[in-house]
């Protein structure tokens, strides 16, 4: 059988072999990792077939080519053994996440599953190793709305991808941001791989704040979101920042471990390193000067957890605050953020960037590194930064009118 993947955008360390020149827009995959992917579809469960867009041979595509062809809603999964006791929509709906419990329990009751070549009863539960089969007769009912939106992808295969976010971006909906969000760009590309729309829904395993750019990886189905979500959460990843911060630090590197907590202010947005912090955890940076300018310096956060504003809190609890920051002065104080006051959100950045990720490839179990550098507008903050005031605090500028609802993590 011959496994067929979707072309990485950037050869990164331990990617798969570079295309064959016979096969312009894909590449094949080593023996090795042919045989963990035929494990992990054989015994971890996945989707055993799925339709690349009809006509289309674009390089964003997807193929598995089977022995035995499913048709193009039909969908067969095995139970894998995390999952094995679990009510058959609530499988369901791990694996299609665009379909909400309701509507796949409906089509459980109207015949439309078969467990085990036998028709599935709407309350049974599923065991390690079952067959099931899903003939999906209803459109998705949670779909992101999809939007046409540049993406940088720097590396892509069927199980995730990861894009350099571009400044703006917020990572997923949330609050006021229902739409224009990375989660909707990237609902837009994973649909261009499938012959229905939805059958794909980004699953987003860490977050950038709206105004921070960088490496951010998504994945596209259920085990591999369990799994690196999972290696997340342990500290089994790598990831590394770079910022403007303003003043030159008198050390050259640095462990910062101060817990952070919410501000007890009232805004739940809003984090704080200060001993009133509320429901304060475990938060640990660790800083490396690399360069220091007349006003400022640049710096290298490695991040050990994953803490809502973690750096920016951080930085400016030590007393050099992000350049560009709407949120954090340099003593750990709020600064006034004027969209409190009904303003539009801020279009200016703040000089933190998610430069380098590293992580272990869930299915192929491959080491993975990713470098990306800073854009233009992540210098040009160093020239916008005030000369230290008489009373011993430093200003940007560029402070911005907007807080952030998203995780520097």
């Amino acid at each position: 059988m011959r496994l067929i993947v979707a072309v990485a955008r950037q050869r990164v360390t331990g990617s798969p072999p570079s295309r064959s020149p016979t096969e312009p827009n894909q590449f094949e995959l080593t023996q090795t990792e042919r045989q963990k992917a035929c494990a992990w579809r054989c015994e971890s469960g996945g989707i055993r077939m799925w339709g690349n867009s009809a006509g289309n041979n674009s390089s964003s595509n997807i193929l598995f080519s089977e022995t035995r062809r499913i048709a193009v809603h039909d969908f067969q999964f095995i139970v894998e053994p995390y999952l094995s006791g679990v009510r058959i929509d609530t499988f369901l709906n791990r694996h299609l996440r665009n379909y909400t419990p309701w509507r796949l329990h409906r089509m459980v009751t109207e015949g439309q599953v078969i467990v085990d070549e036998m028709p599935a009863e709407a309350t049974q539960r599923l065991f390690r190793g079952q067959v099931v089969r899903i003939h999906l007769v209803e459109p998705p009912d949670k779909l992101l709305e999809p939007d046409v939106a540049p993406l940088k992808i720097v590396y892509e295969d069927p199980w995730l991808m990861v894009v350099d976010k571009q400044v703006g971006l917020v990572a997923h909906p949330v609050g006021e941001f229902q739409d224009g969000t990375l989660s909707n760009a990237i609902q837009h590309h994973l649909d261009q791989q499938t012959k229905a729309k939805g059958l794909l829904r980004p699953g987003i395993v860490h977050r950038l704040d709206r105004m921070t750019s960088g490496l951010i990886v998504i994945t596209k189905e259920h085990l591999s979101h369990r799994l690196l979500s999972i290696d997340f959460q342990e500290g089994r990843t790598q990831k590394v920042y770079l910022a403007l911060v303003e003043g030159r630090p008198e050390f050259s590197t640095r462990v910062i471990d101060f817990p952070i907590g919410t501000h007890p202010g009232g805004n739940s947005v809003l984090m704080s390193a200060k001993p009133e912090a509320r429901n304060p955890r475990d938060a640990r940076t660790d800083i490396r000067v690399i360069k220091r300018f007349d006003n400022c310096s640049l710096v290298e956060c490695t991040l050990h957890t994953g803490r809502n504003h973690q750096i920016r809190v951080h930085m400016a609890e030590i007393g050099h605050c992000v350049l560009g920051d709407d949120y954090y002065d340099n003593d750990g104080s709020i600064r006034h953020a004027t969209r409190f006051q009904g303003d539009e959100p801020t279009s200016q950045r703040h000089a933190l960037h998610a430069c380098r990720l590293e992580f272990r490839h869930p299915i192929l179990e491959t080491w993975l590194k990713f470098h990306s550098a800073p854009a233009a507008d992540f210098w040009a903050l160093r020239d916008h930064v005030r000369p230290k005031q008489s009373n011993g605090r430093r200003y940007s500028s560029n402070a911005g009118d907007e807080p952030h609802a998203q995780d520097d993590s």
